[in-house]
């Protein structure tokens, strides 16, 4: 099986975040291509696929091999290695990748501090080149980052076969839904015209949903926000009565259902800061509900 794809590893310490992004004209591709574990560190592993170049990669790393010393040892005793393709970044954020020379061209990788961009059947070198300084350049989460270099990566021509999926992971010690596990976020567009650009908009869902609020986006319910948010629950059912511009107990509870059902209990909750409400949230519900 022959991945051809593009993607960029990285790990940023400001965050002790581990990430992995990547785009193909492959079905699903990172399902195959994305391995990362926080504290240990991440794995993309594409050309002529060698899925078990993945966990094999974290075993090694998390029994204490660095990156440089994980790539010699997966390609020890392989026959195939001129034809695959992986970069890797350990804990402490050391990197090391490797492309084999019969990887089809234009096929290659770059090595940054804390970073890897690597692609095989691209339409050139510039593809990396333009990857990594949208990855230097670019503001926001090490999720957003990579996500830049892929669409920065797909602008320079990407894989010259066309587009499918795309998909970005990012792993943190504790960083997943629930707290008890590293998965802050692994986003995933199989099949698709414009997976990169679809990807974008998952995440920035994520951020939706998931992110926490900041103090400067709370906003105070006064009068004409109590108002507003009242029509919203009487138009869509969630309470009866009059709308009176009153922020009392039967509207915080009729908003707390809604709030359930639009999965924004990140955002707002009666008991954390029930007289305002973050602007993010509000702009969602303003979007939907009209």
């Amino acid at each position: 099986m022959y991945l051809n794809t593009f993607s960029i590893v990285a790990y940023d310490p400001d965050e002790n975040a581990w990430g992995v992004a990547v785009a193909s004209k492959f079905l699903a591709v990172a399902a195959l291509v994305s391995w990362a574990q926080a504290d240990v560190g991440v794995v993309a592993t594409q050309a002529f696929l060698r899925v078990s170049n993945g966990p094999r990669g974290l075993a090694l790393m998390a029994d204490g091999k660095s990156a440089a010393e994980t790539v010699a040892t997966l390609l020890k005793d392989d026959p195939q290695s001129d034809s695959r393709q992986f970069a890797i970044v350990d804990a402490r954020g050391q990197v090391a990748a490797h492309t084999g020379k019969n990887c089809h061209d234009w096929a290659g990788h770059k090595l940054g501090t804390h970073f890897s961009v690597q692609g095989n059947i691209l339409t050139g070198a510039d593809v990396l080149d333009v990857m990594a300084d949208a990855y230097i350049s670019s503001s926001g989460e090490l999720a957003d980052r990579l996500v830049a270099a892929l669409r920065a990566g797909e602008g320079a021509g990407g894989d010259k076969r066309g587009k499918q999926a795309a998909g970005v992971l990012v792993v943190k010690p504790n960083g997943g839904y629930g707290g008890d596990n590293d998965r802050y976020l692994d986003l995933r567009v199989d099949d698709d015209e414009q997976p990169v650009k679809k990807l974008r908009q998952l995440l920035e869902s994520h951020h939706l949903f998931f992110g926490a609020p900041r103090p400067e986006d709370q906003q105070l319910i006064n009068e004409d926000i109590a108002r507003e948010l009242q029509n919203m629950l009487v138009s869509e059912g969630y309470m009866g009565g009059e709308v009176n511009g009153d922020w009392d107990e039967v509207t915080k509870q009729a908003f707390w259902v809604m709030v359930g059902n639009e999965n924004l209990e990140e955002r707002w909750s009666p008991d954390k800061s029930p007289n305002h409400i973050d602007r993010v949230a509000l702009d969602y519900l303003r979007r939907r509900f009209g």
